[in-house]
């Protein structure tokens, strides 16, 4: 909705800033669970190795 209303204004540069920003809100929640995972992953690896 926000890009229908920017772009009938004319500014498509404007409309393409918002969709970016959108896009940079969107990928980083992605970002954060894959760090977490890994730690998470790294964590029960690390403890499945026996001593010897």
């Amino acid at each position: 909705m926000c890009r229908a209303s920017l772009e009938s204004e004319g500014n498509t540069a404007k409309a393409a800033a918002v969709n970016d920003g959108i896009v940079y809100l969107m990928v980083i929640p992605y970002v954060l669970v894959g760090v977490v995972g890994v730690v998470v992953y790294k964590m029960y690896t690390k403890k499945s190795i026996p001593k010897e």
